[in-house]
């Protein structure tokens, strides 16, 4: 390229960076392409703007598809929860020709769910078609690594080493056993048997999701909602997914359907976690098969001495207990640092998760690592329980 064309390639980012106004002064002429992308960018960011992009204007939907002709969808989603933010466009969402033109992702679908009461007659219907599409992607690139996490650490953990002959694991037991292998006879001979109590009717682990509804924790309780379909759907895991405010419902029976779960919980509202742990706890028979995930940012507004009193019985019933501060991919979560640090004193490790993390992370659940050490080990700041009294 040449240098009058790089100076000129350089003024016209400079135009689309700066916008319009002063910054014609670049003396840079827009290509029709290259205004209509200005514009677009204009009725978002131009803080000088009046009216424009309103709930009502008919121009939404045209400008929701010219930004995903311009950019892509990672972009695209940014600048929709801008436009949520500072243009009060969550009103469009009530109209189904609006919400249809919208790039669905997490974001969106709990927009969707805290605005469910709002919604109605074809608008519901379009929103559930909206929040469908986003679980399906999300269970296509999330559910195998899920299933074979856990399956994998439950056939870990319940290595017998002691099989009958019908429950050996010829697999596992030939690779244990090839230091042994005698060339004169072609042949292994199986000092160590292994296999696996598959033979068992009942589940081999119990998991219990108790997921905090409050409106900080939205997109948490998106991922958990397929995370818990996807455990409900394996024989060797009983799965049981809580979701809480002021409030406790069980929603464990409708875990064959992630969509169901997202439009039965209420976003918004007080906290209870130690109500919440307290209804867990009482659905617990098997201690030490139980993993505990509490996902909450624990702002507690119900009893924090009872919720820690709570948490200290569990983890020494032998209950693997951890707490999530969040399961998404937004970055570092707000939280309440106090308590944190005095569940991590109790044995309760407190750190977040990102989605793609947390099938390794439970799959330690499962076989009782030591999560903190896993959560170093992943790259993640576990809250350290010294810092309880800061």
């Amino acid at each position: 390229m040449s240098e009058a064309a790089n100076e000129t390639e350089r003024l016209r980012r400079w135009r689309l960076v700066l916008g319009g106004g002063a910054a014609e002064g670049t003396g840079c002429t827009l290509s029709e392409r290259d205004g209509r992308l200005d514009r677009a960018m204009g009725a978002l960011y131009d803080s000088d703007r009046k009216g424009g992009l309103g709930a009502s204007a008919p121009s939404v939907p045209r400008w929701l598809g010219d930004i995903r002709d311009y950019f892509p969808a990672s972009v695209v989603q940014v600048m929709q929860r801008d436009a949520f933010e500072r243009l009060d466009l969550k009103r469009m969402l009530t109209e189904p020709e609006m919400l249809e033109a919208v790039q669905p992702d997490v974001s969106l679908v709990s927009t969707l769910i805290s605005m469910r009461g709002l919604l109605g007659g074809r608008t519901k219907e379009t929103a559930r078609l909206v929040v469908r599409k986003v679980v399906d992607a999300l269970m296509k690139r999330l559910e195998e690594p899920l299933r074979q996490a856990v399956t994998g650490a439950i056939d870990r953990a319940s290595i017998n080493r002691r099989p009958r002959h019908a429950e050996i694991d010829w697999n596992r037991t030939i690779r244990a056993n090839l230091r042994h292998y005698q060339a004169e006879y072609r042949t292994i001979i199986p000092e160590t048997r292994l296999g696996h109590g598959r033979k068992s009717r009942g589940s081999l682990k119990d998991v219990i999701l108790c997921i905090d509804q409050s409106g900080s924790m939205a997109n948490s309780v998106v991922y958990s909602s397929i995370f818990g379909a996807v455990m409900a759907s394996l024989p060797a895991v009983s799965t049981r997914l809580v979701v809480f405010d002021t409030e406790v419902v069980d929603l464990s029976d409708e875990m064959d359907d992630p969509v169901e779960v997202l439009f039965s919980v209420q976003l918004g509202g007080g906290t209870d976690i130690n109500r919440a742990v307290g209804y867990c706890a009482s659905r617990i028979t098997r201690p030490e098969d139980t993993v505990l995930v509490l996902i909450s940012d624990l702002y507690e507004g119900g009893v924090e001495a009872g919720l820690l009193a709570q948490a200290q019985r569990l983890v020494g019933a032998g209950v693997q207990v951890v707490a999530l501060l969040a399961l998404s991919d937004e970055g570092a979560p707000a939280y309440d640092r106090g308590l944190a640090a005095r569940l991590a004193a109790l044995g309760v490790p407190a750190f977040a998760c990102t989605p793609d993390l947390f099938p390794d992370m439970m799959a330690a659940a499962i076989r009782k690592q030591d999560l903190n050490a896993w959560a170093a080990g992943a790259g993640i700041a576990a809250v350290p329980a010294a810092a309880r009294d800061g």
